[in-house]
């Protein structure tokens, strides 16, 4: 896939754990870890939103677009 989910990162440098992103953005833990493994074949906008709010980041910085090699 082209987009790829850095939210790994994100969590790595706010210091923040799986459970507790679960737990303040109020999205169950599997839906969270597919998510951030890049499994998920979509997000709701609310639900990228109440992640960059408690993670302080930008859409950006969690998604990216990568080019696929042919």
């Amino acid at each position: 896939m082209a987009i790829v989910v850095n939210l790994d990162v994100m969590m790595a440098k706010r210091k923040m754990s799986l459970n507790e992103l679960s737990e303040k953005v109020n999205i169950t833990l599997a839906n969270l870890s597919i998510l951030k493994t890049g499994k998920a074949k979509a997000i709701r906008f609310s639900t990228l939103e109440a992640i960059c709010k408690v993670l302080d980041c930008q859409p950006g910085d969690i998604l990216e677009y990568v080019e696929e090699e042919k």
